[in-house]
């Protein structure tokens, strides 16, 4: 089965919705856009029976090239942690 794009993510909910694949696009933009601003203001986000979208602080640490062997100091970022909620855990049992 291929990937689900944006796009067919958009038809799909259009046809299950009746509203135009204009609006729906305007829907799940803005459902993406509200998850982004959240989780760059350092909040998390709660999808209940789908899972939890937050941020997670990974500490700077060393490591290294793999090319060269040479060790190399790898800085501190902020990462996107996704947690799985009940729901989808037992869809995919």
């Amino acid at each position: 089965m291929p990937d689900k794009t944006k796009k067919d993510l958009v038809e799909s909910v259009a046809n299950e919705t009746g509203l135009t694949k204009a609006k729906t696009k305007l829907v799940v933009n803005e459902l993406i856009n509200s998850i982004q601003e959240e989780l760059r203001s350092g909040g998390k986000v709660t999808l209940t029976g789908f899972g939890t979208f937050q941020v997670k602080k990974q500490a700077a640490r060393k490591g290294r090239n793999p090319q060269t062997g040479q060790t190399m100091q790898i800085p501190a970022k902020r990462t996107i942690k996704f947690t799985t909620g009940e729901g989808l855990k037992k869809l995919m049992a």
